[in-house]
């Protein structure tokens, strides 16, 4: 007897398993291809998030330098800004992109 349920538990983990496969295949098949050119992209976002904002930040602090002069230096104050702002844009964006490549795995949980 204790033979038979012992042969349903292990029926029921394996058709549980198999369930599993079949979902991440489906899946699989069903989700949209990502190229190299994505990833790429993604560099390249990336980048101009960090890039753009400390250029910004560089070519305010010079303008003010010249205009508002000051003990401190707006230059170096502002490309630092700069840097810290464009990091957190491409964190946030690295988390997005991070999010919606893996949101499939939430989804199967469920």
């Amino acid at each position: 007897m204790s033979d038979s349920i012992e042969h349903k538990k292990k029926e029921k983990n394996f058709l549980d398993q198999v369930e599993s496969k079949e979902k991440q295949m489906l899946h699989a098949r069903n989700e949209e291809k990502r190229s190299e050119w994505r990833g790429f992209g993604t560099f390249g976002m990336v980048g101009w998030s960090v890039a753009a904002p400390t250029v910004l930040g560089a070519v305010l602090g010079v303008w003010l330098d010249n205009k508002y002069p000051q003990t401190f230096s707006w230059t170096l104050t502002l490309l630092i800004a700069g840097l810290f702002v464009g990091c957190v844009l491409a964190w946030q964006w690295i988390e997005k992109e991070n999010n919606s490549m893996h949101e499939h795995k939430n989804n199967d949980h469920d």
